[in-house]
């Protein structure tokens, strides 16, 4: 079985209501050009200044009108679509949720996950991040069904943990999500190979949208958009600009992948 993914490229900054709107016409842009499957970034719909800025701009679930913009685009296409995140209120809880959302070309939410592993860094030019001072850790593995197959659920910083995309692979995703807003110094240095890494491991095609560009705090994000082959060849790079990528995915070179690199069937104990 074969079908059209694509990644759509932005640059959020904290107008949720333009980056909807920059988000909603690369969605089109997709469709237009084929795409059965659209993946957008982490934190497409606000990018803030300050963390005050965030709280304020935050939403509970089922009134977040980004999620309900891009039912709304899904519908409309008749596309299936990955928000890569949307940070969203939580009940009793005083922190957010880094949530992803799959959603059916009906626009119904087929599936949604927890980030579960927050970035709490320093790196080098002076960034330094701290989410689980803002978001809770989620804790659930979510393989969702397609109609192409299973598709495994991660996020950003997810990339850096093999034993997350492992456990997808063995729980029968055969295409992985990385919505990213990957810092460009780190990027440089390890978003190519990270991906790469885990395309290898795994036998999975590999979709990972990102953020590009400056943001409002002065946050630097790498781009570099990325589809990538079971065999860890990358079909599409998205570069540093705005837009979107698209690449035709083939579930038998899966099937084939795993067939010759049984990997995932050898693990031992030690």
């Amino acid at each position: 079985m074969k079908f059209t993914a694509a990644c759509v490229q932005v640059n959020s900054g904290n107008d949720m209501a333009a980056n909807i709107q920059t988000a909603t016409g690369l969605i089109e842009r997709a469709s237009m050009q084929g795409a059965d499957f659209i993946a957008l970034p982490e934190n497409v719909a606000f990018m803030s200044k300050t963390p005050e800025e965030l709280f304020a701009n935050t939403y509970f679930e089922e009134s977040h009108p980004a999620l309900q913009a891009f039912k709304d685009a899904a519908k409309n296409y008749g596309k299936w679509l990955l928000v890569g995140s949307l940070a969203v209120k939580i009940k009793d809880e005083a922190k957010l949720a880094n949530r992803s959302f799959l959603i059916n070309s009906e626009g119904q939410i087929a599936a949604s996950y927890d980030k579960i592993h927050l970035f709490d860094t320093s790196v080098k030019g002076g960034e330094t991040h701290k989410e689980s001072d803002r978001f809770v850790y989620g804790g659930i593995l979510v393989c969702a069904q397609t109609p192409w197959g299973k598709m495994g659920m991660t996020i950003c910083y997810d990339v850096r943990f093999p034993h997350l995309y492992r456990s997808l692979a063995k729980s029968g995703a055969c295409f992985i999500g990385v919505p990213a807003a990957f810092t460009q110094f780190t990027g440089q240095a390890h978003w190519h190979v990270l991906l790469r890494a885990r395309a290898i491991e795994t036998g999975s095609y590999i979709i990972a949208p990102a953020q590009t560009g400056t943001h409002p705090s002065g946050r630097k994000t790498y781009g570099h958009s990325l589809i990538i082959n079971p065999w860890g060849e990358v079909m599409a790079d998205g570069g540093e600009d705005v837009g979107v990528i698209t690449a035709q995915i083939d579930m038998e070179k899966v099937t084939q992948i795993r067939q010759q690199m049984p990997s995932l069937e050898h693990d031992r104990a030690f």
